[in-house]
C-alpha cells in the first residue's frame, strides 16, 4: 500500500459491508481519514473494528441515504468531523431481481430512492465543501446499465440513471477541475448478491451461466481497488468516463 491518500477527507456510503466495507479499508489503508455512512450500525462497527494498526482512521454514522434530511445531517456531520471533504464515494445501493411481471411500484420506487436519490442528494450536499482543482465524486454504477440482464430491468435502470447522472454532472462541474468518476462493477461476491431469494427458484437462470465473466465473480477487495484509483491523483485527468470493472462479462 502507498500513502496517496495521506491527508485525505473521504465521505463514503453504503461502508458496513461488500464493496463500501471494502472500500471503507483500502483508502484508510493508504492514509485516508473516512467517514462511513450507512444504514447498519452494527455493519459499521464491524468495518471500523476491521481498521488495520497505523492506517488512517474511520468515523462511523448512522444515516438512510434515501431521507433527504438523513443525507444533509450526514454531510454536515462529516465536515464538521474531518475539517472538509476532499472526495465522496457513494456505494450505497440495493439491488433487486424481480421479472417484470412481478414488479412492484414500490419496488421500483425503493430501488431509485435508494440508488439514484441517495447518490444526487449526497452529490448536491457535498459538492459546495469539495476543493477546486483537486476534488473528486466517484458514484458506484453497475455495468448492468449498459449489458441487458434478465430480471433486472428495474436495478438496470437505476444503475443507468446513476450512470447518466454521474456523466452529465462531470461536465457540469468540470469548470471547478472536480472530477466525477462512475465506477461500473460486473458481479461481486458480496452479502448483497449472495443473500437467499436474489433469484427465485423458478426462473431460468441458465442465461447467467452463459455470459459469466471469464474472470468470474470479484471480490469486493478488486473492486475497492478501482474505485481508490478512481479516487486518487493517480487518475487526476480522469472524469466522465465510466470505469467498467466487469472482469470481461462484455466482450
Amino acid at each position: 500500500m502507498t500513502n496517496r491518500f495521506q491527508g485525505t477527507r473521504v465521505l463514503l456510503t453504503g461502508a458496513a459491508s461488500g464493496i463500501g466495507r471494502a472500500t471503507a479499508l483500502r483508502l484508510a489503508a493508504e492514509g485516508a481519514a473516512v467517514f462511513c455512512v450507512d444504514l447498519s450500525q452494527t455493519g459499521l462497527h464491524e468495518t471500523a473494528g476491521l481498521l488495520a494498526p497505523g492506517a488512517g482512521t474511520i468515523r462511523t454514522h448512522v444515516a438512510d441515504v434515501a431521507d433527504e434530511c438523513a443525507v444533509v445531517n450526514a454531510v454536515e456531520c462529516a465536515v464538521r468531523e474531518l475539517g472538509g471533504i476532499d472526495v465522496l464515494v457513494n456505494v450505497a445501493g440495493v439491488h433487486r431481481t424481480t421479472p417484470i411481471a412481478r414488479l412492484t411500484a414500490d419496488d421500483l420506487r425503493h430501488l431509485f430512492d435508494v440508488n439514484v436519490v441517495g447518490t444526487a442528494l449526497f452529490c448536491r450536499e457535498a459538492l459546495s465543501h469539495l476543493p477546486d482543482g483537486t476534488g473528486a465524486v466517484v458514484n458506484v454504477a453497475s455495468s448492468s446499465a449498459t449489458h441487458g440482464n434478465p430480471y433486472m430491468s428495474a436495478y438496470a435502470a437505476s444503475k443507468g440513471a446513476v450512470l447518466a447522472f454521474s456523466l452529465s454532472l462531470a461536465a457540469e462541474v468540470a469548470h471547478r477541475r472536480i472530477r466525477v468518476v462512475p465506477v461500473s462493477p460486473g458481479t461481486v461476491a458480496t452479502p448483497l448478491t449472495a443473500r437467499p431469494g436474489l433469484l427465485p427458484e423458478d426462473l431460468d437462470t441458465s442465461y447467467y451461466q452463459r455470459i459469466r465473466a471469464p474472470f468470474g465473480a470479484a471480490d469486493p477487495e478488486q473492486i475497492a481497488g478501482v474505485i481508490a484509483f478512481a479516487a486518487s491523483p493517480d487518475a487526476g485527468y480522469l472524469t466522465g468516463a465510466e470505469l467498467r470493472a466487469d472482469g470481461g462479462s462484455h466482450i
